[in-house]
C-alpha cells in the first residue's frame, strides 16, 4: 500500500467544479493539487482558471474585482484579463516605462464539458495537453479519450445539484470501497476487465436480472455495462447511452481528496426528479467517506497490508498505473499501460 501522503499525478486533466457552481462574472477560488486556482466565468460565457496569487505582492487574486474581463488586485490595482496577463498598473506615471506582457499571474487551460469545468496541470514533460484530449470526441461514449469529453451524448444535462460533492481528509487511491456484507449475504461476481489509455475498464457484459431500475430508462439501456477507472482518480460508469454517473475525484492537496459525482440524463422527465436523488447521494458517498476515514485511523501506523488476489486486484492496478505514469514523467518517456486484459471473481 502506498503512503498516506500521494505523489500528485500532473500532466492531466482534473475536474475542478460543476459547471453551475461558477455564474457569469463571478469567481470561484479552490486549492488544487495544493496550487491556488481562480475560476471565473467572462461575459462571453467562457471559463478560466489563473493562478489565484497577484505577482505584485503576493496576495490572493479572489479577494480583488472581477468586471467580466478583466480581474483588479484588491492591494495596489494591478489588473489581469482572463488569460493571466497584465494589462494595467495604476501606480505607473508619464514616461515610465513597463513592459506588460511580460507580466503574468499564471493560467491553467481550462474547458466546460457536459456542464463540468476541467483544468489540466502541467507537468515536467507534458507543459500542455494534447491536441487529442483538446478537441471535441465525435466517438461513442464508450470510446476511451483522456480528459474532458463531448461526446455523443452532449445533449445530457447534469441533474445532480453542486452540493453532491465532498472532501475526504484523506488520500484516495481508487474508488474501490467494498463493504461486505455477511457471508450468505454476499454474491458471487465475474468481470471481465481490459486496460485502456490511462487505466482499465469493465469489458461490457449482460446487466443481472436485479437490475430492474435500468429498465425504466427505456430498451436502449440495454443490458450492457462498461466501466472504467482512469489515473486521473476518477471511475466513470456508463450504464446506457441514455444516462451515466462518473464519480470525479481530484486531490486538494497530497492527503485531501474531494469528490464530485454527477448524473447525467437525456429524458426530459428525468430533470424533476434531480432533488429526490440528492439525500440518497449522500448517503451512499457518506457510507464510502466514513469508511475511508476509519481506514486512515489504521494507515497512520503504516501496517503491512495484505491484499489478495482478484478482490483486491484493482487496488494493486491502481498502484501499479500510477507508478508508472510517475515514472514515465520523470524518465520523460510516453506512458506505457502495465495491465493486461484479467477476469476477476470475488463475492461482495
Amino acid at each position: 500500500m502506498q503512503d498516506l501522503k500521494a505523489e500528485l499525478l500532473r500532466g492531466l486533466w482534473y475536474v475542478a467544479l460543476p459547471g453551475a457552481g461558477v455564474r457569469s462574472g463571478r469567481l470561484v477560488h479552490k486549492t488544487l493539487l495544493g496550487e491556488p486556482v481562480l475560476i471565473g466565468r467572462g461575459d462571453d460565457g467562457r471559463v478560466f482558471a489563473l493562478r489565484d496569487i497577484c505577482p505584485h505582492r503576493g496576495i490572493p487574486l479572489h479577494y480583488g474585482r472581477f468586471d467580466g474581463e478583466t480581474i483588479a488586485c484588491c492591494y495596489h490595482g494591478w489588473r489581469f484579463d482572463t488569460s493571466g496577463a497584465c494589462v494595467e498598473i495604476p501606480s505607473l506615471r508619464e514616461g515610465q516605462q513597463v513592459d506588460l506582457a511580460k507580466i503574468r499571474c499564471g493560467s491553467y487551460p481550462c474547458v466546460e464539458r457536459q456542464g463540468v469545468v476541467w483544468i489540466y496541470f502541467r507537468g515536467p514533460t507534458r507543459s500542455h495537453p494534447s491536441r487529442r484530449s483538446r478537441r471535441a470526441c465525435r466517438r461513442s461514449a464508450t470510446t476511451p479519450c483522456p480528459g474532458p469529453r463531448s461526446c455523443s451524448r452532449s445533449r445530457a444535462r447534469p441533474t445532480t445539484p453542486p452540493s453532491a460533492s465532498w472532501t475526504r481528509p484523506c488520500r484516495l487511491r481508487a474508488h474501490l470501497v467494498v463493504v461486505q456484507e455477511a457471508g450468505d449475504q454476499a454474491s458471487p461476481k465475474e468481470k471481465q476487465f481490459e486496460p485502456i489509455d490511462l487505466g482499465w475498464r469493465m469489458v461490457r457484459h449482460e446487466l443481472p436480472p436485479q437490475n430492474l431500475a435500468y429498465k425504466l430508462f427505456g430498451r436502449k439501456v440495454g443490458p450492457r455495462s462498461p466501466t472504467s477507472c482512469r489515473a486521473c482518480a476518477s471511475r466513470r460508469s456508463t450504464r446506457a447511452p441514455h444516462r451515466g454517473r462518473p464519480d470525479r475525484n481530484h486531490p486538494i492537496t497530497d492527503e485531501t481528496t474531494e469528490v464530485h459525482q454527477i448524473f447525467w440524463a437525456t429524458p426530459r422527465w428525468f430533470a424533476p426528479l434531480a432533488p429526490l436523488l440528492k439525500p440518497f447521494m449522500h448517503t451512499f458517498l457518506g457510507q464510502d467517506r466514513h469508511v475511508v476515514v476509519q481506514q486512515r485511523e489504521g494507515l497512520v501506523h503504516k501496517p503491512k497490508l495484505m491484499l489478495i488476489n482478484d478482490a483486491d486486484t484493482q487496488a494493486r492496478w491502481w498502484m501499479r498505473v500510477k507508478d508508472e505514469w510517475i515514472a514515465a514523467e520523470r524518465a520523460g518517456r510516453a506512458f506505457v499501460n502495465p495491465l493486461e486484459p484479467k477476469t476477476l471473481r470475488w463475492r461482495s
